[in-house]
């Protein structure tokens, strides 16, 4: 396939009159014109059924989330039983480290990357002060050597052999929000588990955007949101995977609600806690239905491409931006320069004037996204940007004075 072979089955934001070129997908992604005909379908069956949609809409609510299962762990290379559909990412996060950090006097440590999303950082401190312990001490930044940007798995493994026997987690990002960076998710988890360390991973930037083989890889646990790559509107529902030597031990302790409860038993609404085996043992509430069917509408989209197909279909189109925008004078390349190292987002950093381009790309009818103090991030999500679109942008760079 190529890329931009979905782009119809989009609603693309219009500027200037004319449809922009959005490079915007790794921060919202765009919505499909699928979503308001599942919206409207659950709105409809609530209108006619009220409380018996539970069981006679069209799609019934009491197992909606199971709708999408099937396709998450296709996405994330997982088995059903290892994925869910629940809650929002930093919330996921809590809930899973109240299971997996279990800290120790002699081992208690968090390894987190030094420059990971704001919100992860804030929920492994959190969580670290939560069981006694001082965020300076018990927090251990992985950082990336000086002068350079990315981090590197040497540096992992001296801190590993140094501090090894005093972490409790790993807890980083599969694709790095602020640089691009596709982390190597299998040796990062072969090295932890080396050392007796639970290996979790934040793939908020990954999911949708590269192929993974969770399971395989022998990840812990992970969790991620499905607004970006995902397409499923602002402020939607994340997932969880927690491979199945976790999922399916019901002695894991967690923090639990009637959703991860016992099907079979859920209503008698008298029995002590009866966890669900797997991923959905993890569920608090009943779902909210109607992000639930926005997310439909873009899964099946993903159903129909294929991550692989769509991952070969990105790689052609970012090789391009890089290879175009590697000439700049003006811009810098955070994002590895490997294929292998990198999903659909390219960091530029641009030292002079990086405000005032980021605005002339704006006024252009480029949506782009800005982090202080001077960079741009692109992202040309392969299921509607094409490679015009790439080509607009790249031209537009050049012809900046």
């Amino acid at each position: 396939m190529t890329s931009g072979q979905y782009r119809d089955q989009f609603h693309i934001p219009q500027v200037n009159g004319k449809d922009s070129i959005y490079l915007c997908g790794n921060s919202l992604g765009l919505q499909p014109k699928k979503v308001k005909e599942y919206v409207n379908e659950t709105l409809e069956d609530w209108a006619s059924l009220g409380v018996e949609g539970h069981l006679h809409a069209r799609h019934p609510w009491l197992p909606y989330h199971e709708f999408l299962t099937q396709s998450t762990a296709r996405l994330v290379g997982a088995n059903t039983s290892e994925v869910v559909v629940m809650n929002s990412l930093t919330v996921n996060l809590h809930l899973l480290m109240a299971s997996f950090y279990k800290p120790t006097p002699d081992r208690y440590k968090i390894l987190i990357e030094s420059d990971a999303f704001p919100s992860d950082r804030y929920a492994v401190a959190s969580q670290a002060k939560w069981h006694g312990y001082d965020e300076e001490d018990a927090i251990i930044l992985w950082r990336p050597k000086p002068d350079q940007h990315l981090v590197d798995l040497e540096e992992l493994e001296d801190i590993l052999r140094v501090e090894g026997e005093q972490i409790a987690m790993i807890m980083v990002g599969g694709v790095n929000y602020y640089t691009g960076q596709y982390l190597n998710i299998p040796e990062i988890t072969r090295l932890g588990h080396e050392h007796d360390i639970i290996v979790g991973f934040d793939l908020a930037h990954a999911t949708g955007n590269v192929d993974m083989k969770l399971h395989d890889w022998d990840v812990d646990f992970a969790a991620w949101c499905s607004y970006k790559y995902l397409n499923s509107g602002p402020g939607s529902l994340g997932g969880i995977f927690i491979h199945d030597r976790h999922g399916e031990d019901l002695s894991v302790p967690r923090l639990s609600g009637w959703w991860g409860h016992n099907k079979t038993t859920r209503f008698r609404m008298r029995d002590e806690f009866d966890p669900l085996p797997g991923a959905e043992g993890w569920q608090l509430s009943n779902p909210p239905i109607l992000p639930m069917a926005a997310i439909r509408a873009s899964m099946e989209l993903f159903d129909q491409a294929g991550i692989q197909q769509l991952r070969k279909a990105s790689r052609g189109t970012v090789q391009y931006l890089f290879d175009a925008l590697s000439t700049s004078e003006k811009i810098k390349i955070l994002t590895p320069s490997n294929p292998d190292e990198r999903g659909s987002q390219l960091s530029l950093l641009v030292e002079e004037d990086g405000r005032q381009l980021f605005d002339h790309l704006t006024k252009q009818g480029v949506i782009a996204d800005w982090r202080e103090p001077n960079v741009i991030r692109i992202a040309a999500a392969p299921l509607y940007n094409t490679l015009e679109d790439v080509e607009q942008f790249v031209s537009l760079v050049e012809s900046y004075k």
